[in-house]
């Protein structure tokens, strides 16, 4: 898991975003999402604090969740994450 949760924070630092992020606790903020949903395609929004969230877009699989981008918006700044590319 450690190698996902540094791609996870590499991914989002290629973005352009200026802060330091634990990939783990961003893996856990976004599968809590994910939790006890049905499978198909879901947009969703995570407020992590007033003036950081998350929107992004996730397919949900049995026993898993294919996250396929996110925007973390700060203020009014947006870093765009494409975790398909």
């Amino acid at each position: 898991m450690e190698e996902l949760y540094t791609l996870i924070e590499e991914k989002i630092k290629a973005s352009g975003y200026p802060d330091a992020i634990d990939g783990s606790e961003f893996y856990n903020d976004i599968s809590a999402e994910a939790d006890n949903q049905e499978n198909g395609m879901y947009m969703f929004i995570l407020k992590k604090s007033e003036i950081l969230s998350y929107k992004g877009c996730m397919t949900i699989m049995d026993e898993q969740f294919d996250l396929h981008y996110v925007d973390i918006h700060v203020k009014d700044t947006v870093y765009h994450v494409d975790f398909d590319a």
